[in-house]
């Protein structure tokens, strides 16, 4: 997976240490974790809090450097334990949510770093700010809740092709200014470090089918 990465980074000409692989361990336990962990990996994305909280302490006790990843749909009463618990929240979508993070991280004063999350295809089923609101809630986010959006997160549908969708995200993360792009899966992570991703969400091709 890492050679993969290094060679899809070079045939960009990108540097293969700008892309971050997110190694994706919902739903698995520990004992599928520890491998990984000790294969060297330290970022790892979960798609929700309780598991994550449930699961995650005792690892993070003997490896203090992980970096956690929330990239599941967060829910507002959620937002406490998700700021004070995860290093990194890629599912910023909507005002609500925005509101009560920036009010949690001025209580906790944590600062975890923050993405919004873009539904590329706007799939009435899936998370997402749609693309052409997605000017509008990253200045909203910047402006009326004073939250430093770092980069954007989709996920294309489902039969569809990708590159659209991470040309796209890629786009808007521009005309924004932001550097931050989380964007590619098992199954298309390579196509999306072509087009800027940098960071990758891998599960599936590292911990097997769930």
């Amino acid at each position: 997976m890492r050679a993969r990465i290094v060679r899809a980074a070079r045939d960009a000409g990108r540097d293969p240490q700008s892309v971050t692989l997110v190694c994706v361990s919902k739903t698995f336990e520990s004992d599928a974790i520890s491998p990984v962990i000790a294969a060297g990996e330290r970022v790892f994305g979960e798609n929700r809090v309780q598991e994550a909280l449930d699961k995650w302490p005792p690892l993070k006790a003997v490896h203090p450097d992980i970096e956690l990843h929330l990239i599941g749909p967060l829910q507002s009463n959620k937002a406490r334990d998700a700021v004070l618990f995860f290093d990194v929240i890629e599912t910023v979508d909507r005002d609500k949510i925005a509101k009560a993070i920036a009010q949690e991280m001025e209580k906790t004063g944590q600062r975890p770093r923050l993405f919004v999350q873009v539904n590329t295809g706007a799939e009435p089923q899936k998370a997402g700010v749609l693309p052409q609101a997605a000017d509008r809630f990253i200045a909203s986010c910047r402006n009326d809740y004073g939250l430093d959006i770092l980069g954007l997160m989709c996920i294309p549908p489902a039969g569809e092709l990708a590159a659209p969708h991470f040309a796209l995200l890629n786009k808007i993360a521009a005309r924004n200014g932001m550097a931050g792009l989380s964007m590619g899966m098992s199954g298309d992570y390579e196509i999306a470090i072509g087009l800027g991703a940098t960071h990758v969400r891998i599960g599936s091709a590292i911990f097997g089918t769930r």
